[in-house]
Formats: structure tokens, sequence, C-alpha cells
């Protein structure tokens, strides 16, 4: 952990919920409508199924956060249960989806603003709110906590007032719409508009992933709340409002005004001013989803660039500890798609669908492999071998639904997919790359001596720099077993030559000679690594890993444990950023 982030303020329950919250509480915007499109009279079921489905995924990550309490969110749990490049796959899903989310949350923000305002050009003013959402999250989270938390309530309030009018509405009218649209043939059968129903309603839980990635950002005990939280919310108004919406609308009108369904459905319960609140409160809530995606990918990056994965100088912070070259990098991405697209939300609805769902499949995958390589690791909260399993089926067939209900969207996912990918295999894979452009190049031009020479000896510099990060793995009477594995994952999945095994002895204890003897069998068998064994006097802690990382001038998140068992005294978050890979 940073020193800036140590510094500030942890957000509480309501600011962490708020921001987190309004992502996934923006969906009743627009999942009532598309459940009620494809399973009809049953949408209401669909979506408490994806209330139970997210009530599954509460345990999962409450698990794994509990256990590995750092930014980055899949990325985190795979990174510490495997390999970084599998962790760097959950990462690009993960930064595809927050792109995603920030570029449809802001054109529909403003398409929302347009409809009361026609004279709003969509494009200019999107590129605008996406700038002004930049600029808030540069401020510090606790500013734009401040913000979200307004969002948050107003948001609430709203939907609260609409369903109240809208009950009112019944009472006064009746429940013929609703006996109506019970009444009408299901197109296929119930089980296909369930499955095609579930497929579409499980974008109502977009955003549920975001709070894993800024939970270093939290106050303690205040994470596993904002699950809840966000859980209550999404089994409450989601079903709620498709059920009014059957209640008050004839199926047929809600095809035609799917995309502002709730905002048709104030007009006709409550009369203009219920619809033009409801367009204000949507354009309010879909902002503050702008902001969850700033907040959510500031702490991912800032995760995969502290791994080098990606370039060191997106590190900087400001005065009030944002990485602030990060959210610029964001914000420009976010405009590059928004002109491609030329603000067509289609092409991003594939991107955006696929990416979140992927996602939370591959979290359900890291608590498996947390369970299986970090059996040890203390945690708060495990969630069942089965939830897992219902879990991972149930977001796998919604995946296939929305690519069956829109077989375009998986062509335009990889469209993005795989060059965003690819930067990150380029970066894994940097030292190996220089190397055969080297290769290369004194192939080619051999004729040139003196220009090949010169560009050889930078390349060799860079490389050597690259390679000259020194690691720490803390050990204490590790057999060589133990100490093989973590020389394995060294040259598999870092790039360095030089290792510092160091064990901490406390007053009257000795180094065991076997350990001394078979570092030196390590040393032998790995002579392209130079394995240094250190010594030293005291007690194992956060503060001693502080004081090491100063003086040897080695981040803390390259410095390496075994996973503790259930009597050890700290807590992992504690330890700043040390890494477990046994």
């Amino acid at each position: 952990m940073s020193a800036h982030s140590a510094r500030r303020p942890k957000l509480g329950e309501l600011a962490a919920t708020a921001i987190c919250g309004n992502d996934i509480s923006s969906s009743c915007l627009y999942v009532s409508a598309l459940a009620i499109l494809y399973a009809g009279q049953y949408a209401w079921v669909a979506l408490l199924m994806v209330a139970g489905v997210l009530y599954l995924f509460r345990k999962i990550y409450g698990e794994v956060v509990g256990a590995l309490p750092l930014n980055g969110g899949a990325y985190n749990a795979l990174l510490n249960t495997t390999s970084k490049s599998m962790a760097s796959l959950a990462a690009t899903l993960t930064l595809l989806s927050y792109m995603a989310t920030a570029v449809i949350s802001a054109s529909e923000a403003i398409h929302y603003v347009h409809s009361v305002l026609h004279a709003v050009p969509v494009v200019p003013v999107t590129v605008a709110l996406l700038a002004v959402f930049m600029g808030l999250t540069i401020l510090g989270i606790g500013e734009s906590s401040k913000v979200a938390i307004v969002i948050f309530l107003t948001h609430l309030s709203a939907l609260t007032l609409l369903a109240v009018v809208a009950l009112l509405y019944l009472f006064m009218h009746g429940m013929d719409t609703f006996v109506g649209n019970w009444q009408m043939p299901v197109q296929g059968s119930v089980k296909h508009a369930l499955f095609f129903g579930f497929s579409a309603a499980m974008l109502g839980i977009s955003g549920f992933e975001s709070s894993a990635n800024f939970v270093e950002e939290q106050a303690p005990g205040v994470f596993p709340k904002t699950l809840r939280n966000m859980w209550v919310v999404v089994s409450i108004f989601n079903p709620l409002m498709a059920i009014l919406a059957l209640a008050v609308l004839p199926m047929a009108e809600v095809a035609t005004h799917k995309e502002a369904l709730l905002s048709f459905m104030g007009h006709e319960v409550g009369g203009p001013w219920l619809s033009t609140l409801i367009s204000v409160d949507a354009a309010l809530v879909l902002s503050g989803a702008v902001l969850t995606s700033y907040v959510g990918v500031s702490g991912l990056l800032e995760r995969m660039t502290l791994d080098r994965i990606l370039p060191q100088f997106l590190l900087a912070k400001n005065s009030k500890g944002s990485p602030w070259r990060i959210i610029i990098m964001f914000f420009l991405l976010n405009v590059s798609i928004l002109l491609i697209t030329g603000g067509e939300l289609g092409p991003l609805a594939g991107v955006y669908t696929i990416s979140f769902l992927s996602v939370m499949a591959l979290f359900a995958i890291g608590n498996i492999l947390l369970k299986i390589r970090r059996a040890r690791l203390p945690r708060p909260e495990r969630a069942s071998p089965l939830a897992i399993l219902v879990a991972i089926v149930a977001v796998t067939a919604a995946i296939i639904g929305n690519v069956l209900i829109n077989p375009k969207y998986l062509g335009v996912f990889l469209e993005y997919f795989l060059p965003a990918l690819a930067v990150v295999v380029v970066m894994l894979n940097r030292t190996t790359i220089l190397a055969g452009i080297l290769y290369l190049i004194r192939y080619l031009f051999e004729p040139v001596q003196q220009f090949v020479k010169r560009l050889n000896s930078r390349i060799l510099q860079l490389i050597e720099e690259i390679n000259a990060q020194e690691f720490v793995f803390f050990t204490k009477n590790d057999d060589i077993a133990t100490l093989n594995k973590v020389m394995l994952y060294i040259q598999k999945n870092e790039h360095t030559r030089k290792i510092r095994f160091v064990t901490v002895l406390e007053e009257g204890e000795k180094v065991p000679e076997q350990l001394k003897q078979d570092i030196e069998v390590l040393d032998r068998e790995y002579p392209e690594i130079d394995i240094e064994f250190v010594e030293l006097q005291g007690k194992f802690g956060p503060k001693l890993i502080r004081k090491l990382s100063k003086e040897w001038k080695i981040p803390v998140n390259f410095m390496f444990i075994g996973s503790p068992g259930d009597h050890f005294p700290y807590r992992i978050e504690e330890l700043g950023g040390v890494r477990l890979i046994i």
C-alpha cells in the first residue's frame, strides 16, 4: 500500500456503497424492459433468479476479498492464486467492462437530458461529462464519494416515489392490465422465456464487481456491507419495477418504450412531472455509474502498474493521492471509443455484456483456486463449493444466452478484446520481445555495424534495468521443495536476476544448517539467478517489511511470503501489499 493511500481517510459504508451502488442501481432503468422483452410476464421471476445468483456472489466475493483485501478484484484474486498471465486476462476483461460502462452510461445520461432539453448536443456533452468525472476523480476519492452519495440517495428516493405513485395508480384503476399481460401466450415455452429473460436480466448486476477494485480505500468491515447493500437494492427494485410495469402498461407498449421505460411509466401513473423527474434521475445515476468506472479502474490499473504489467510512469500521484495519469489515460480511451462508434451504443453493449459476465466467472474461479492453493489463508467467511459451481454455471449460461440473443456481440467483443489483450501480452513478455528484436536487428543490419552496436547497447541496458529488480522471499524453516517452488514461480512470472531469501530470527533462535545447505543447492541449480541468503535479528511484521523495503529500495509488492496460517498475528492487508506465492 502506498503512503498516499495510508494517509487518506477511508470510505465509510454509505460512501463506498454509493460509489459502486450507482452503477448497479442504475440497471433498473433498462433491465426491467429487457427482462419483459424476453421473458414476458415472467420477467419478475427472471429478475428474482438474478438476485439469487447475486446472493451466491456475495459469499464468493466476501471470501476472496476478505482473504486478499487488495485492489484489483478478479485480477488480484488470480494473481495470488495462479499465474500473472491468467490474472492479466481478468484485468483486460475488467478494463473493457469499465470502458464500456463509462461510455454507455455517459451517453445514455446525456440522451435522457436530450429527451428533456432537445437543444443539447449528445456527443460533445458526453465528452464534457466524461471530463467532469475525470476531474472529480483526480481531486480524490473523498470528494468523489460526496457526489456519489447525493446521486445514490436521490436515485433511491426517485425509485421509491415512482413505486408509491404506481401503487396508488393501481389502487385506483385496478389490476386489469396485469391480468391481461399474465394471460398472454408465451413465445416458445416458459423455460425458453426464463432462460433468455435471465440472460438479459444478468445485465442488472453489472457494477457488483466494482467494490472489490477499490477495497483498499474502504474502512475495515465496509466491503461486505457494500455487497449486502447492492444485493438488497437489486433484489427489491429490479423485480418490483418489472411487476409494476406489467401491472400498468400493456406488454406491447413496453417494447415501444424500452429505451426509457421507467420515464414512460412515470408519465402514465403520475403525469409529465413524474416522467421528467425520472428522466433527470436517470441522467444523474447514469452519471454516477461513470464515476464508478473511474474509481474502479484507478484501483485496478494502479495495482497492475505496481506489478509491472503497465508502464511505471502511470504511478505518478497528486497531493490527493490520485493516480492522475491513469485517470487521464482512461478518459482519453473513453473519448476515442465514443468518437469511433459515433455514439452508437449497440457495438459497446456486446463488449459490456460479455466482459463483465466473464469477470464474474473468473472471480468465482479465483475463489476455487484460493480454496485449493491458499487453504491456510485466514478469511472472514467461506462460500460453499456447491454455491460457487452454481454461480459459475449461471454466469456461463448468461454469457451463452446473450451471445444467442445477439450473435454479432461476440464479434464486436473480440474486436475490442484482442487488441487490449495484445498490449498486456506484450508487456508481460517485453524482455523476450526485446531480445527477439535485438536478434532481428543484428541479422538484418549487420552492414551498419556501428549503428547496430549503439542500439544493441541500449536494448541490453533496458533488459538489464528490467531484470535488475530484486525480489525478497521471507522463509522460516521451509524445506527445499517449498523453496524450489518459489524459484520456479519467480523464473516463470517475474523478470529478475536476483532474489534474497530472508529469515528473521528472534532472540535465542539460530538458522538451521539444513536451510543454509538447501539454499546453496538452489544457488547451484539456478545459475542465471543470483541467490543471497540474509539472516536478520528482530521480529517479522509490517514494521520490519517497511524498514527493509526502504533500506534495500525494493517495493513491498516485490516481497513474497508463503500462505500464513490461522495463528499468523497479522492480517494480509497489514503487510502493505506483500504477495503470496506458495
